[in-house]
């Protein structure tokens, strides 16, 4: 299985663009410490907003949910792909980026058991 299930967007202000979604939409946003924001909009995607400059993307980073990382990663490399971040926790789950033959950064996850 594997869908795009999530967006996460580089942010000067984790909060004041969640709070900006939350007034102008009525979407919920859940914190999880200074720098990083997730909004449950209204449809099958979230998204998130991520403050730390360290771990920002220079696009928005379009997020693939499967239930098999390491699968996954297998299939990336197969097919050309580089993976630029190594998998690592989030609160939730695990997951790696990766640089498609075209250039884009795109990550995989999937949710903890």
């Amino acid at each position: 299985m594997y869908e795009i299930d999530f967006v996460e967007f580089p942010s000067s202000s984790a909060a004041g663009s969640s709070l900006f979604f939350e007034k102008a939409f009525g979407w919920k946003a859940t914190p999880y410490g200074p720098a990083y924001t997730d909004v449950q909009g209204g449809g099958a995607v979230s998204f998130g907003f991520q403050q730390d400059t360290a771990q920002q993307t220079a696009a928005p980073l379009v997020t693939i949910r499967t239930d098999d990382l390491e699968r996954a990663r297998g299939s990336v490399e197969a097919a050309g792909g580089v993976v630029t971040v190594e998998p690592f926790s989030f609160p939730g789950g695990r997951r790696f980026h990766f640089r498609e033959p075209g250039g884009s950064e795109l990550a995989v996850w999937t949710p903890d058991s």
